[in-house]
Parts: C-alpha cells; structure tokens; sequence
C-alpha cells in the first residue's frame, strides 16, 4: 500500500518539479505554452466529480521562464463556460491587454475560443503563479510560475532540489454556480470541504490516505520551497514538523533573510523558502509532518479543518510501511493556533526587501497623491419581492469607500483604449471615506451602512507616486483581508492598528528597506499603507483575494494614463483580443 502511496506523490512531483531548468541563467528567450481549458472527472474525499483543468491538470502546469523571457501563452476555452487567466504578479508592463480580469482588461474568451497572451518578464524573479480570473474558477484552474534570474541568488545555499507547495480548497460540490447564487439571494457560500496541498488533501481526511503529498528528501541538504496559496477564502498557517524555514523572497522579491517556524501565508502571496534537511532520525521513521491551517479572523462560517503531507528522509524507513493513522498524527508543535494574530503580525513584521546594491529598494519617498481607501463587509436592505439569505433576512455585500464594485458587461480597459464614452464605468472613486468615524470601533450591525453600487475607478497620471493607505472596518467583523493590486509592484510602508492618523502614523512609515509586495494583508481593525510607483499604463484591478468578498464588490480599481514618450504609452490590442 505505501509503495502506490509514494509513486502517486512522486508522479506529482516530477510532473511540478522543474530539475532540468538551470537555477539561474543569463540567456533570454521566448517562451510558448498552449493552455487548453477542459473539464476532467477526479476523485477526492470519498466522491467524483468534474473539475475545470489546463490540460487536464490539477493544479496545472508550471511556467517556468527566465528573467527578461518573452512569453506566449496561447488558452483554448474547451469548455461551454466563458473563462480567462490572470498571470498574478506579473507586472505586464504595457501589457495589460495579457493581465486576465474579466470585464476589467479583457472580455472574457467564449466557448470554443483562443486567446494568446503576451508579455515579457521585466525586473522579476522568484515564485508567482497563475489562475481563471473570472467566478470561481480558480478554484481548481490555477498553476506555479517561476522566474529563473539572470544573476545567482543573492544567499548562500546549495540548492539540491526545488519543491513546490500550493495550497488550494477543495468542495465536494460543483463551484461553478457558487457565485451566481450569492449574486441571486446574497448569501454567503459554502465553506470548502478540505484544504489541499499540490490539489492532495491528506490523510486527515475521509477517503484520502491515497491522496497525501509525499516527498522523499536526502538528510543534510538544502531544498527551496515555492510556496503559494491558492486558496480561495482563507489565510493559512504553515509548518513542518522539526524544521526550520528560512524565507529569502516574497511576491517575486528578494527579501532580506529570515529564519521562521512557520509562516503565514495570504490567498494570493507566494514565498521562496530554504530548507535544511539536517534532522536526526535516528529516533523516528523519517517522516515528518507538514501542516496548514487557517488563520481565522472573520466570524463567517469557515473550512476548520487541516491538510497535511510528508517530508521522507530517505532511506529510513521500509516503503512498504503505511502511513501512520490519523489518530496517532501530531500537528508540528509550532504550527501556530488558528486565532494566533501575534504570530500572524509578528511574522509579517520581520520582511524587509533586500535593498543591497544590485537589489535597491526603491520605495517612493515623497507622493504625489495619498487616497485613503476604507474596507468594508456590509449588510444591503432586501429589496421588495426577492428573497434574501444574507444576516437577518437581507444581503451580503463588501465595499471601498462605501462604493461596491460591478464588473461592467464589457472589457474597462478597451473603453478607456478607444476612448469611448465612459458608460460602462467612471473615474469619479472618492478618493477618502464619505464620512470620517471610528473605523474599527463601530457596532458592527447597527452602524452598519448600505453600500452604493457601481464601476467607480480614479485616474492618475504616468508616473504619480501614489500612496493608498488601506483602512478596515468593524463593519460586520473586523477581518484580515488580503488586498492585491494588479499591474504594479508595491512598499508597504506601514502598518498599525486602530485607526489611521496621517500626522502620528506617516512619521512611523519605514521608507528604507519596506518588503515589496502584490499582495497586502490588511491587519484585521488596523491599516495598511503601500507606495506605488504609477508607471505602467492602463487599467488595473484592486480587490480583495477572498474570493467571497470580491463576489460581494470589496474591488475598485485606477487607471494609469500613456506618458509622453512612446515606451511609456499602452501599445495596441491585439487581433484576437476576445469581444464581448
């Protein structure tokens, strides 16, 4: 039995793992994949059902570029639903055409349809990753990107082997009609049936021993971890069992090493980190346990539960031993409690970008436009003659600046392209919160407010140096929300709790080394400031990576307008840009 145990994970591995890519290269290339979107009947947790794929993968193929690469990725929808993918990260420089949000940059590609896209990588290096950007679809229709760099890595570590680790949701019923239903009753969905690591739940579930992740390492080497989650509603924890992480980059940047127990790990952020294989097993079977959990701080319903798989050393033990019975497992010790918010900000706390010579951090020091953005989880009043699931008999929605987003039925960034008039959506965002209050200290029903609807964006010139400080609510709950800005790179220059005070607070920014991110973790009833440097035209998405909220409306987003020169000017659509 164990013996089908280790092929099922090894086969895994060697499908994910990329040995045969140099770790670091100095030439550039063009690369070309085909991404074919199609529909595949697979068995998890005691039933079978279809699932949506690339190419009948899950988790899907790994893209795998160096840096300065020209990349061609052509995505056949083979199925009877619209679909896209976004390239999460990747700064598409000029290139939003090829950023993947349906009805923001694109219209989505219709069934039977292909649509190539098309970008180079510029100025990054590390783990990424790709996912559907429309619905719910990347639920199970996501995949790894890494990133080889021109130069050697900037830390001192051998590396024997890379393994990849993401992290998914998995739910035993079809996903596909869970958005169409909160739109319908505003409701809030069904929390998943599992975690998965590599699309493998592990044997603490029901009808999963086969479905465990496994890999077999040498004692006294150094593997790299790419860690991503691509979970759709949940923060996690991580650990393994006796060892420690070392991080070396975050979100494709270098960031200054650290040694940590576990991490804590948004939907969205990915992570580089260095493992040392230096334990003794001399008093164990070779195996230890890799685990993550939710980092819970919303009071909605939640996947409490916990995915595991293996780290083997081998040539300790017989690989014909089955797997130790879930009521014997022990939970790595360090593996932080589900509520642990000290370890969460404590570990959020030691990222600091590399910022050396040959990797600056070059964070804006002075903005030319600060907006202050308010997050917020609403109740919206029932309207006549409907029938509502949200609390109290009316319907869930999220917001920013009280406004909630809808995606027009059209592709925002064609409009803005064409110049047509703008009757899909408009530029008037406000810029601050309506109405200036105690954010995080509100009853959270009885003050609640009821959102304005609607596709508000706010524009700025090529080139602004714009700081968007991210401010949450106790509306509802208060509730950590993973913000991702599509287009650009970000500084976090700080982070508190409470609520935000522009003459203490800015004093207290870190303008010298802040970690570089795409994704934020606003801290639940605190705020988080980022620094963008506005110099990639376009239009670009910001939302929460908790994919309920961002069905609820908790989205905006901001244009970028050409610059003067021609290499700071969008360049054209493409011919098979799909039409709505």
């Amino acid at each position: 039995m164990m013996n089908k145990h280790f092929v099922l994970a090894t086969s895994l591995v060697l499908s994910m793992l990329l040995t045969a890519i140099p770790f670091c290269s100095s030439s550039t290339t063009s690369k070309r994949y085909h991404f074919n979107v199609e529909w595949k009947n697979i068995t998890r947790l005691c039933s079978r059902k279809a699932i949506l794929t690339v190419n009948g993968e899950y988790p899907g193929p790994t893209i795998a570029v160096n840096e300065g690469d020209d990349v061609e990725i052509k995505v056949t929808n083979g199925v009877s639903i619209n679909t896209t993918i976004h390239w999460h990260g990747i700064k598409q420089l000029r290139t939003g055409w090829a950023d993947g949000p349906a009805y923001v940059t694109q219209c989505p590609i219709k069934p039977g349809r292909s649509y190539t896209y098309k970008f180079t990588v510029t100025g990054q290096r590390g783990t990424l990753w790709w996912h559907a950007h429309i619905a719910w679809q990347r639920a199970t229709v996501y995949g790894a990107i890494i990133i080889y760099p021109h130069l050697p890595y900037p830390f001192a570590a051998p590396i024997e082997a890379e393994i990849p680790i993401i992290f998914g949701e998995w739910w035993n019923l079809p996903v596909e009609g869970i958005e169409d239903e909160m739109y319908k009753y505003g409701s809030g969905p069904n929390s998943s049936d599992a975690y998965t690591i590599n699309g493998l739940p592990g044997s603490l579930y029901p009808c999963s021993v086969q479905d465990t992740f496994i890999k077999t390492v040498e004692r006294g080497k150094i593997y790299m971890l790419r860690i991503i989650n691509a979970a759709l509603n949940d923060e996690l924890f991580f650990a393994i069992a006796n060892h420690t992480l070392t991080v070396v980059e975050a979100d494709a940047s270098y960031t200054k090493p650290f040694d940590t127990e576990a991490i804590m790990i948004t939907p969205g952020q990915t992570y580089t980190v260095i493992l040392n294989t230096n334990q003794h097993t001399h008093d164990s079977n070779g195996l230890f346990l890799m685990a993550a959990r939710p980092y819970l701080t919303s009071v909605f319903p939640f996947d409490n539960s916990t995915t595991i798989g293996f780290l083997k050393y081998k040539g300790t033990m017989d690989e014909h031993m089955v797997l130790p019975k879930a009521s014997n497992l022990v939970l790595p010790h360090h593996l932080p409690r589900m509520e642990d918010h000290a370890y969460a900000t404590q570990f959020v706390r030691k990222l600091r970008s590399l910022g050396t010579t040959r990797y600056p951090c070059v964070v804006p020091k002075t903005i030319d436009k600060r907006v202050v953005i308010a997050i917020s989880l609403n109740l919206q009043n029932c309207p006549p003659n409907q029938r509502c699931k949200g609390y109290n008999g009316k319907r869930f929605a999220a917001s920013m600046n009280n406004q909630s987003f809808v995606r027009p039925m059209t592709s925002i960034l064609e409009w803005h392209y064409k110049n047509f008039s703008s009757m899909q959506y408009s530029i008037d965002f406000p810029l601050q919160p309506p109405s200036v209050f105690d954010y995080t200290g509100v009853d959270p029903l009885t003050h609640n407010l009821n959102p304005n609807f609607g596709t508000k964006l706010f524009v700025v010139e090529y080139g602004t140096q714009l700081e968007i400080v991210l401010q949450d609510t106790s509306f509802l709950n208060l509730e950590n929300h993973p913000i991702h800005v599509h287009g650009h790179n970000f500084f976090i220059v700080g982070r508190g709790f409470g609520n935000f005070n522009v003459e203490k607070d800015t004093a207290g920014y870190n303008l010298v080394d802040p970690p570089e991110r795409n994704t934020v973790g606003v801290p639940m009833g605190g705020w988080a400031t980022i620094r963008i440097n506005a110099n990639n035209p376009g239009v670009w998405f910001i939302h929460c990576h908790l994919e309920e909220h961002t069905s609820w409306g908790l989205a905006t987003g901001f244009i970028v307008k050409d610059g003067s020169e021609p290499y700071q000017r969008l360049i054209s659509p493409p011919d098979d840009l799909p039409r709505c």
